[in-house]
């Protein structure tokens, strides 16, 4: 057994592992924040979108359009340069400066209004395909505006959704390198893929440790589509086995 023991105490891999997890905890930290604040934000973008009044119509496909057709890359420089304009004259002035431009505070604000923009459009197209039938089924029975939204339109746009959003939340979760990518390294605030690069810094080994970075991605994906398909599971436990949509694990090379 000393053999084992001194193995793990002297394995790179081993080491590398250890060192990465405090990173992958600020990754964590970011999906972990943006996912409950993006959800409910883009299922009203998505109620917007579909609303008869053209104004609130207009401005949540404006709203949709901005974020999905610019790269996150630039909004976080973006935001980061427009906060920092107000340094001076609003956030020193009110004492926050240090929470405004924080990349803990920063990072997830920029995910949030980039992820409810994907999610709105994924939540629009899902309430376009809920059952005619089952709204009709409604309306007749006497059910008010309402209570047609969460007891037809809610449950199914959610149910149809949730595969699509599944993938939203993981593509949302490997876009979180971009935080520490782009805004300013406080302290040892690193993530995955900045340790990485300043391990490979000192000893230039590039497999070993994007790889073990890129291990914490994997693990944390599949953890994360476990999670969800047992949702899923729970959201469509009232259809018939062979009817169900299930979560695949398939490759999707682009976004």
């Amino acid at each position: 057994m000393d053999w084992i023991t001194n193995w793990f105490a002297n394995s790179a891999v081993v080491q590398d592992i250890i060192t990465l997890a405090r990173p992958a905890g600020f990754n964590l930290y970011f999906a972990l924040i943006s996912i409950p604040l993006g959800f409910p934000f883009a299922m009203l973008l998505a109620l917007g979108k579909n609303s008869k009044n053209k104004i609130i119509s207009i401005f949540s496909k404006a709203y949709i359009y901005a974020f999905r057709g610019s790269p996150l890359f630039i909004q976080f420089f973006m935001f980061y340069s427009l906060m920092l304009s107000f340094n001076r004259s609003l956030w020193k002035p009110m004492g926050i400066d240090d929470i405004v431009l924080h990349p803990l505070f920063l990072g997830p604000l920029v995910l949030v209004l980039n992820t409810s923009a994907y999610a709105a459009e994924i939540f629009y197209g899902a309430m376009r395909t809920v059952p005619k039938g089952q709204l009709e089924a409604a309306r007749a029975i006497g059910m008010s505006p309402w209570q047609e939204f969460w007891s037809v339109t809610w449950p199914n746009t959610i149910r149809l959704a949730w595969p699509s959003y599944t993938n939203e939340v993981v593509f949302l979760f490997h876009a979180t390198t971009l935080v520490y990518f782009t805004l300013p390294v406080i302290n040892d605030q690193k993530d995955l893929m900045n340790k990485a690069g300043e391990l490979f810094e000192k000893d230039y080994n590039v497999f070993l440790h994007f790889s073990v970075a890129a291990l914490y991605f994997v693990v944390i994906s599949m953890a994360i589509f476990f999670v969800f398909g047992l949702v899923q599971k729970y959201l469509s436990r009232h259809i018939r086995k062979d009817e169900r949509q299930k979560l695949k694990l398939k490759p999707n090379y682009m976004r």
